[in-house]
């Protein structure tokens, strides 16, 4: 879970940037959370708590209202949006890592559909939730990366038989589940380590601090953890309420995978 918030923090700066680089500093004064780990932090608050995943999300968004909300989710934080909205946004699956701890693969996709339907009720946003906790899923089951892409290409339909390298020149802002999604997939898939595959997502120039964030989430539980150095930066620039959620939940869950 940590994984995602720290593709959300380096990846905030290069938002709609359309930077197409891999090589810049990885923490910047500019750096900062947005709605994705404030999110995050409440599909883990959920969990922890058997609280409805509605009910969690409207709390922590009432608390960190100015994180950079989409406008129907922002109007349905507000109440102005009564039940799901039929999103198919990349905001289920940028959420959703929590879910992929769980410990049976029936619980984490049934978990990934209910965090994701209280606003992207729509099959491609409860697809892209779903296809993320499974990989997180999968990870921790210790299965290899050519394992994880034919499962998710086999379950999802989902087309990762691209290279970044050919698609980046290309590639265009997108904040769709079907438009990001897979590309942040594909980044996972191709980077050494962690800190390469938050690089790899952010070089796409898309929605960079999503996608970093569904690819880091992945990464982290492959990787078996995150750099010291990165984990760091990230804590510090985490108010302490969440600090909190995060080691409950890291108690709750279990360790990481290790490879």
């Amino acid at each position: 879970m940590l994984g995602a918030i720290a593709g959300d923090i380096i990846g905030s700066r290069f938002e709609r940037g359309g930077k197409k680089e891999m090589e810049f500093p990885l923490f910047h004064p500019d750096c900062r959370l947005t709605d994705d780990t404030v999110m995050t932090i409440a599909i883990a608050d959920s969990l922890i708590n058997n609280r409805s995943y509605a009910e969690t999300m409207m709390e922590w968004g009432s608390r960190y209202p100015d994180t950079g909300y989409g406008g129907n989710f922002r109007k349905w934080l507000e109440g102005s949006i009564k039940g799901p909205y039929n999103s198919f946004g990349n905001g289920s699956a940028m959420r959703v890592s929590p879910c992929g701890y769980l410990a049976d693969e029936i619980q984490v996709l049934r978990a990934a559909e209910e965090s994701a339907i209280p606003t992207h009720n729509h099959p491609e946003g409860v697809k892209g939730a779903q296809s993320v906790a499974l990989a997180i899923f999968l990870a921790r089951q210790g299965r290899s990366k050519v394992e994880i892409k034919n499962e998710i290409t086999s379950r999802f339909n989902y087309n990762l038989d691209f290279s970044i390298a050919e698609l980046r020149p290309f590639y265009s802002f997108d904040v769709t589940c079907q438009g990001s999604v897979p590309e942040s997939i594909v980044c996972f898939l191709e980077g050494k380590d962690f800190e390469e595959t938050i690089r790899l997502a952010i070089s796409m120039g898309g929605d960079t601090d999503t996608m970093a964030a569904i690819a880091g989430s992945i990464a982290e539980v492959y990787y078996g953890g995150i750099p010291t150095g990165i984990e760091e930066e990230v804590l510090n620039r985490l108010p302490k309420e969440m600090k909190d959620v995060l080691l409950v939940f890291r108690k709750k869950y279990g360790p990481k995978q290790e490879r």
